[in-house]
């Protein structure tokens, strides 16, 4: 019978061999990751340095944005959230690992009868322990399954800081978008308000009309209502921002806008580095790691437990205290159980831990691949406001002259104020454009700073 055991045993060790494998992140294709932004086929060209290693000190520079992100990596919500999280998945490894020493527990029982007029007392106490050995894998694997989990959870608060950054920088230079674009059309008004008049003054010498004149106050009266529409965007952006940083809304301290410095050259790095770099795709994998954990742990139900009990006991009654050792009880059994009714389940649960890490497999490359297509759009984004900026100066220019020559036709009486209108309507436009085209390059910088997996420091 020993012999039938240990060759049962023996078995079942060689054939749970699977269930000891380390898990080993996949090899992925990562060649022709970013596309190239000049090219409709072409892909980026890879280079060493990477924007996601830059520390986000040196890439936003901004005193009162440095201030407002220190204060949300202390204050944001959701970042707090994380970190409980990591504290929630270092209790469960701590768990997984105490799993590997043995049970010890203490009981202690008295009883007090009495028939017939005799009372009699008696009471047991002892020790009792039991250890499951861990021959087949299965605490080794949830265990490895609980370290795979807080790694994850470590993830998911960098992709947190990450996000949060981002998140802050683009709200800040949003708002000062929205300043310049409110102190032009400021400005804007105050202008329009002197031609008003001065039209008025023009009508008294018949040099215009009422026409001309009706039109400039609808003019006027638009730019009046759009002056409202950026007061309103800047205090919704404000509260929005200041619940980002964890605060109750208010106004947000920020200085001016031509303040900010981009890099002069953008790098993008490696394709294998993002692998390291970002956050998501570190989620993924650990949720990949965590599933094949889980299927070697579905696989060890298979395979038999072998526990050992053991427990010490002392006895006594009639109330008197122990001083026989003969009253000392103590015992020692070995369990070996294998499943035999539950195979079907087991079986069931194995298909589903199977089918569960074909899924995360599939959403470890789909994250990869989402990763390539944010950085292509950041770069490509980049690129096109760039030259945006520079055929916006000159549009800007030529507008200015347009203004500049239109208003000495019309003192010269060779066109109507109509055009002189038309004109400066147009310039303005152009102008608040000019801080759109800004904001979209500020834009794709911290887009492909997050893509890149930046903000780690």
């Amino acid at each position: 019978m020993k012999k039938i055991i240990i060759f049962f045993i023996g078995m079942a060790l060689l054939s749970g061999c699977s269930v000891y494998k380390t898990f080993e992140t996949p090899e992925v294709t990562t060649e022709n990751l970013y596309r190239d932004t000049t090219s409709v086929d072409a892909v980026m060209p890879e280079d060493s340095v990477n924007l996601g290693n830059l520390p986000w000190r040196e890439l936003f520079t901004d005193p009162q944005l440095q201030a407002l992100i220190e204060q949300g990596l202390e204050a944001n919500v959701d970042l707090q959230t994380a970190l409980l999280r990591i504290e929630q998945a270092e209790a469960s490894l701590s768990s997984a690992r105490l799993a590997y020493t043995p049970d010890l527990s203490f009981s202690s029982t008295g009883t007090l009868s009495d028939y017939d007029g005799s009372t009699s007392k008696s009471y047991d106490s002892g020790l009792s322990s039991s250890w499951q050995i861990p021959l087949f894998g299965g605490l080794r694997n949830a265990k490895k399954g609980a370290e795979t989990t807080l790694e994850q959870s470590l993830a998911y608060k960098q992709a947190v800081q990450t996000q949060l950054i981002a998140s802050i920088a683009d709200g800040y230079y949003y708002l000062l978008m929205l300043d310049k674009q409110l102190d032009i059309t400021a400005k804007t008004i105050l202008s329009w308000e002197d031609r008003i008049e001065s039209m008025r003054a023009l009508k008294e010498v018949g040099m215009t009309d009422e026409a001309s004149i009706t039109q400039s106050e609808a003019s006027y009266y638009e730019l009046k209502t759009s002056y409202s529409d950026l007061q309103q965007s800047i205090r919704e952006t404000e509260n929005a921002l200041s619940i980002t940083l964890g605060q109750a809304p208010q106004t947000i301290k920020r200085g001016e806008w031509q303040t900010l410095k981009l890099p002069e050259q953008i790098s993008v790095g490696v394709p294998l580095q993002m692998l390291a770099n970002r956050p998501d795709i570190k989620q993924y994998e650990m949720a990949l790691a965590t599933a094949f954990y889980n299927t070697n742990v579905a696989r060890s139900a298979f395979y038999p437990n072998i526990t050992i009990s053991a427990s010490t006991e002392w006895t006594n009654s009639n109330g008197g205290i122990i001083a026989n050792p003969g009253k000392l009880l103590s015992s020692a059994i070995g369990s070996l159980t294998a499943p035999i009714l539950n195979q079907g389940v087991n079986k069931a649960n194995l298909k589903i831990a199977k089918s569960e890490q074909e899924e995360a497999l599939l959403n470890f490359k789909q994250s990869l691949l989402n990763a390539g297509s944010e950085v292509s759009n950041a770069l490509f984004q980049y690129s096109t406001a760039i030259q945006k900026q520079e055929d916006r100066n000159k549009q800007l220019e030529a507008l200015e002259r347009s203004v500049l020559y239109t208003r000495e036709l019309f003192q010269l009486a060779s066109s109507t104020y109509l055009e002189v209108l038309t004109a400066q309507e147009d310039l303005l436009d152009a102008q608040l454009s000019e801080t759109n085209d800004w904001y979209d390059q500020v834009q794709s910088v911290i887009n492909l700073y997050q893509a890149l997996g930046g903000g780690r420091e």
